[in-house]
């Protein structure tokens, strides 16, 4: 043990997170460490594969100023990793929807001080196989036809949606029911949460989501967009239109809301339990001051100044 490690004194909360927020790290990120808070530990990360690049590059830029707390980043889902989080398994839960009332309703039951965290914004990927050459776009009314339950088993081919398009055999592709994506994406286009077809390839992780497209001409799918931008050679994006004209999902047509209905927050969930261990306090605050560097990094759209800094004035509040 060096001996800065065996004269090191624990700081305050409080005083740890202002640390963090005052230093300046590499690469354009916020260092969370300054002399003599050199600190251990594990923090368990688990919950949206949406948000799981933003999670996991903090995780790594943590990493370089505090390598001995260990953050492991897993991604079974937000549903699945919100029910890891309510049964204190993990300390933190990523999510690409709100934590919903049912959920609510379990933290209470467990004693657990939820505080949510805006981190990011995404716009949901459409997209298909690059063979496809009959199909640049698609109505939302188009996007209700293909995933409404009542298509199951009877909307299989691509000239069914529409006449012109081509003679081929429809192959979906999507997330499992453990996905806020897949609770957003059915909300929004379906009417109802979860109420999807369910002939259709699915998985937590969306790299398989992303091979199954590129490797079927009449591939169709949906996911975040960071999967889209780190695989574009194998995909082609569809521009959504909901009743103004097509759109495709640019940081411009996101942040400004022309991306409509497929646009949405993206959220971090601590307890204030989980908080008052200083590594997982640390952790946050170093996530939330570079969420917006990490954001863009991931192909993701940054949240404004505002938001920011109400995250960080929220996480000050809630340190014990």
């Amino acid at each position: 043990m060096s001996a800065l490690r065996r004269g090191f004194v624990q700081p305050t909360l409080p005083t740890l997170i202002c640390a963090v927020l005052a230093g300046c790290g590499p690469a354009g990120t916020t260092s969370p460490s300054t002399e003599g808070s050199l600190l251990s530990g594990a923090v368990r990360v688990d919950g949206s594969s949406t948000v799981f690049p933003v999670a996991q590059a903090a995780a790594e830029a943590f990493g370089e100023d505090q390598p001995d707390v260990r953050v492991s980043v897993s991604r079974s889902g937000t549903s699945a990793g919100m029910g890891k989080f309510l049964m204190r398994e993990v300390d933190l839960c990523d999510a690409s929807r709100q934590m919903n009332d049912d959920e609510r309703r379990r933290a209470q039951a467990a004693g657990l001080e939820i505080v949510e965290f805006t981190i990011a914004i995404d716009g949901l990927a459409v997209v298909a196989n690059p063979a496809n050459d009959w199909c640049d776009s698609m109505t939302v009314d188009q996007l209700r036809a293909i995933w409404r339950p009542e298509a199951e088993g009877e909307l299989t081919n691509w000239n069914q949606i529409d006449a012109r398009w081509a003679d081929v055999p429809l192959k979906l592709f999507g997330p499992g029911t453990a996905s806020g994506t897949f609770e957003y994406f059915t909300e929004e286009i379906c009417g109802e949460k979860k109420a999807s077809r369910s002939d259709y390839q699915r998985s937590e992780d969306d790299n398989m989501l992303v091979r199954g497209v590129a490797g079927e001409k009449g591939g169709l799918g949906y996911f975040g967009y960071a999967y889209y931008a780190e695989n574009k050679d194998q995909l082609k994006l569809l521009a959504i239109d909901s009743g103004a004209g097509p759109v495709l999902p640019s940081e411009a047509a996101v942040r400004d809301g022309q991306y409509v209905p497929l646009s949405r927050p993206l959220y971090l969930y601590a307890s204030r339990q989980a908080l008052a261990r200083p590594e997982v306090a640390a952790f946050v605050a170093f996530f939330l001051r570079n969420a917006g560097s990490l954001a863009e990094q991931c192909q993701y759209v940054a949240v404004t100044d505002a938001v920011r800094d109400r995250n960080l004035a929220l996480l000050t509040e809630s340190a014990p």
